[in-house]
């Protein structure tokens, strides 16, 4: 069941990212505008196919939720590397590009910049899976007392049923037991008849 209703998902989550992904192409990229929206699509392609696993139960079910360290320390960086490209390979100069390409020629990556200018979509959707990845659910929420018909079921101490066994060792040995006889034969040893009580003596 787990395994069909994620393969579910990922079906409508790659449906989903390709209508995206069809949609940015309907855009020019000679525009600013244009541009931004393509990225924007394709940014969000890459998202759902993230989100797609999450609800599908990839994680542990549960309402989804924002990891702070994957956001911090994988999400961060990832997209400052990913926008400081697609920045430099705006169609359109801006004061923001023009000072990213002039930072890389500071820093000495020039070059390596302008070979990634050429899959600016490919980052764009490596951005908004990666962000995605920064979701988490918090699992099924799990309630410590079992409840049984409206009920609350407290557990027992290990040791509480400790009279209770010594009492089923009683009552399971039976005051009548068999025993065999001598000559092959099986009797029954009877338990010891109880004593009658005195008999009143009669008056003299």
């Amino acid at each position: 069941m787990y395994g069909l209703t994620r393969a579910t998902t990922t079906l409508l989550g790659g449906a989903v990212a390709g209508f995206l992904i069809w949609l940015a192409s309907q855009f020019s990229n000679g525009s600013l505008g244009g541009y931004w929206t393509r990225i924007g699509l394709v940014a969000g392609a890459g998202l759902v196919m993230a989100l797609s696993q999450l609800l599908g139960g990839w994680t542990k079910w549960g309402w989804p939720r924002i990891t702070g360290p994957v956001f911090l320390f994988a999400f961060v960086p990832i997209a400052i590397a990913c926008l400081w490209v697609i920045l430099a390979g705006q169609p359109v100069s801006t004061w923001l590009s023009s000072h990213v390409l002039s930072w890389s020629g500071g820093i000495h990556i020039r070059h390596l910049v302008n070979d990634f200018v050429h899959f600016i979509p490919a980052l764009a959707f490596a951005g908004g899976l990666v962000f995605g990845f920064t979701f988490d659910t918090s699992g099924p929420v799990v309630r410590r007392d079992a409840v049984v018909e409206g009920e609350t079921v407290t557990p027992v101490p290990a040791d509480a049923d400790e009279p209770m066994a010594a009492e089923r060792s009683a009552v399971a040995t039976p005051a009548d037991t068999t025993v065999p006889a001598r000559d092959g034969e099986y009797a029954a040893a009877a338990a010891p008849a109880p004593e009658a009580p005195p008999r009143a003596r009669p008056p003299q």
